[in-house]
C-alpha cells in the first residue's frame, strides 16, 4: 500500500453502501450500527460527500451539510484503521473543504469523541458555545 496509489473521490454515485457500511462498522465505534437504507438517506441529502479509495476498496469517508454560506457541518470523517496516520484523514478534510459549496461557508462545524488534537491541526477550535443537541436515538 502506498499513499500514491491512493485517489480521493467527491462523487457519491461511487460509493458503495455494503463497502461504507463495513469501513464504518471496522473503524468508527460510533457508527458501527448504522443501516444501508440509512446510509443512502444520509448520503442522498449530504454534499459534499468525499471519499478515499486504495484501488476499489472504500479506506475513507467523509460526508458534509450546508447552506452555503454561513454554516456547515463536517459528518462521519473515518479512514480505515489500517490506512491511519498516512495523512488521509487530514487529505480527506481538506478535500470536504474545498469543495464548492463549502469555500465560502463562515462557519464550520464537527462533532468529535477523541479527535480533538487532530482537528485542531486542522484549524478547528474547541466551542462551548454550542453544545446543545437534541438527542432522539433509541435508548439501549
Amino acid at each position: 500500500m502506498s499513499s500514491r496509489s491512493i485517489r480521493f473521490c467527491d462523487r457519491r454515485a461511487e460509493i458503495d453502501l455494503h463497502q461504507l457500511q463495513a469501513l464504518l462498522t471496522k473503524s468508527a465505534f460510533w457508527a458501527n450500527d448504522r443501516q444501508i437504507a440509512d446510509l443512502q438517506i444520509a448520503l442522498d441529502r449530504s454534499e459534499p460527500v468525499v471519499s478515499a479509495w486504495d484501488k476499489d476498496k472504500l479506506i475513507g469517508f467523509a460526508r458534509a451539510n450546508s447552506d452555503g454560506i454561513y454554516r456547515a457541518t463536517i459528518w462521519d470523517v473515518v479512514i480505515d484503521c489500517d490506512y491511519q496516520r498516512l495523512g488521509l484523514g487530514r487529505k480527506l478534510v481538506a478535500t470536504v473543504l474545498e469543495h464548492p459549496c463549502m469555500q465560502r461557508v463562515e462557519r464550520i462545524y464537527l462533532t468529535t469523541t477523541h479527535q480533538q488534537n487532530f482537528y485542531e491541526r486542522l484549524g478547528f477550535a474547541p466551542n462551548s458555545s454550542t453544545t446543545m443537541v437534541l438527542d432522539r436515538s433509541p435508548l439501549a
